[in-house]
């Protein structure tokens, strides 16, 4: 059977939903009953990072070479927990997912590792960082976000007091990670973007996803460095490399789009 112009291999559905994995041109993608695509796997290369905005979201490396401690709100097929794990051996990843069944899929289909490294844990993201938020205070090097599809984010964390509990999780030199959707113009958009310029003073910036609706945040917390545009084109080259992924891109359109905050975070 063929649906989102590809072959569909598997449909399942749980209490939120249809799942579906299609495969065309050698690429499989987890759809929730949309044309959208919420996770992609290219076959010949499991570890190689398919959708754009998912690598867009390893811009933080221009910022911080490495971490210890690293949690992920929405699993998804798991391409960035995949990404982590493959190449950073000393790190310790926390993914929370709020469907049981996405957890399933991401490790029948999407080659998820079982990997003591990595722990999931199956809650809403909102009501998890609450319960936690004074437990792991100053915990982690890092937090993802990326629990926002075409129609939303989940009402537990789309408000300000998440976006506390983010910085208060996050390590001094922290930075947050969110995937967001929906373009500049987005009401939505334009209120979370508030929040985290309030919750982390500015420090804040939007890189734009090419050709694509997505725009990932990078929000830092107080005591992150701050390096000179300079240094930031050396290392962007030298990831280019290491990676196989668009780092100048990256750091060119990081300068393009945050005339308002980018002397927050980068010496121009």
């Amino acid at each position: 059977m063929y649906k989102y112009e590809g072959l569909l291999i598997h449909e399942s559905h749980d209490d939120e939903g249809i799942l579906e994995i299609v495969e065309r041109n050698g690429v499989r993608s987890l759809h929730f009953g949309s044309h959208s695509r919420q996770s992609s796997m290219l076959l010949a290369d499991p570890h190689k990072l398919e959708l754009n905005y998912v690598r867009a979201m390893t811009s933080w490396l221009l910022f911080k070479t490495t971490f210890d401690d690293a949690l992920i709100i929405g699993l998804g097929g798991g391409s960035l927990t995949k990404h982590l794990l493959y190449h950073f051996p000393e790190c310790r990843l926390k993914a929370i997912e709020y469907r049981k069944s996405v957890v399933k899929i991401a490790r029948s289909h999407f080659g998820l590792p079982l990997d003591p490294r990595l722990k999931i844990i199956v809650d809403d993201g909102g009501r998890y960082m609450r319960q936690c938020a004074e437990t792991y205070r100053k915990y982690y090097s890092l937090v993802f976000i990326d629990a926002f599809d075409h129609e939303g984010m989940a009402s537990s964390i789309c408000n300000i007091a998440f976006f506390d509990t983010c910085k208060v999780v996050l390590k001094n030199d922290g930075i947050l990670i969110v995937n967001l959707w929906g373009g500049a113009h987005n009401p939505l958009f334009q209120q979370i973007s508030l929040w985290l310029c309030q919750v982390f003073n500015w420090k804040v910036l939007f890189l734009p996803v090419r050709d694509k609706g997505n725009i990932i945040v990078l929000a830092f917390n107080d005591y992150s460095a701050r390096y000179s545009m300079k240094e930031l084109r050396i290392q962007a080259l030298t990831l280019e490399q290491q990676y196989k992924i668009e780092f100048p891109i990256f750091l060119k359109d990081l300068g393009k789009h945050n005339a308002g905050t980018i002397n927050q975070v980068i010496k121009t």
